[in-house]
């Protein structure tokens, strides 16, 4: 089975571009990752996009970026202030923002929601994001929730036991706000990255699941 690395270009340089709705959407869906690509020592550029991140949302999303990215010399933190769950209804000013950033910026890798997901601001994400940065691989990340649409996923990133520890003890310490629901406990990530590590025979048991709709093969 390929890694995401085989499906980029072979350079020790990288540009990453994260993208979430909401302050702890990129670290459940793609921190893991993220963790491994740091420990791999690439010479990495990010850039941490959360839309929703007002008051202490806000003040939730710039910490844990801060604490997820350390070690990475070239990275900038952007926060939005759009109204959580009303995303639909504010697309344009949505698009308008993303492609801000897109001048800012070149990415290898677009880290965004899924399609498949249920939560209506996660599914405008990625519409917009699909549409703005068509010319980039896009790859699609997945968030457990109440919903149930957890899906099948066509690519896997392994990540050690060490990674997964790291990702969930970040989580757990940064997002005081969240800690009281009851999806979001420890048993609920530590599964899902089981059962993803199961599916693509992960040497370590664990990894982090992706779909990429669109990728050039040669």
């Amino acid at each position: 089975m390929k890694s995401l690395a085989s499906l980029i270009s072979d350079k020790s340089a990288l540009t990453i571009l994260c993208i979430g709705a909401h302050s702890d959407d990129i670290e459940i869906g793609a921190g893991g990752t993220i963790l491994r690509l740091i420990e791999n020592g690439l010479d990495l550029t990010v850039h941490w996009c959360v839309l929703s991140a007002d008051n202490e949302r806000g003040q939730e999303a710039a910490a844990s970026a801060q604490t997820f990215l350390r070690g990475v010399q070239q990275h900038r933190i952007h926060l939005g202030q759009f109204d959580d769950s009303h995303f639909p209804d504010q697309s344009r000013a949505i698009k308008k923002w993303l492609i801000d950033i897109r001048e800012q910026c070149s990415p290898d890798i677009v880290f965004t929601h899924s399609h498949h997901d249920a939560h209506q601001d996660h599914r405008t994400v990625n519409r917009l994001t699909t549409n703005v940065f068509r010319d980039n691989l896009v790859v699609e990340y997945e968030i457990p929730k109440w919903d149930g649409d957890l899906t099948a996923r066509n690519s896997y990133v392994p990540i050690s036991l060490d990674i997964l520890d790291r990702k969930i003890g970040l989580l757990m310490q940064n997002f005081a706000s969240q800690r009281s629901k009851d999806w979001f406990d420890e048993d609920v990530f530590r599964g899902l990255a089981r059962l993803r590590g199961m599916e693509c025979r992960s040497a370590s048991r664990f990894a982090e699941a992706f779909t990429i709709r669109k990728q050039t093969l040669f």
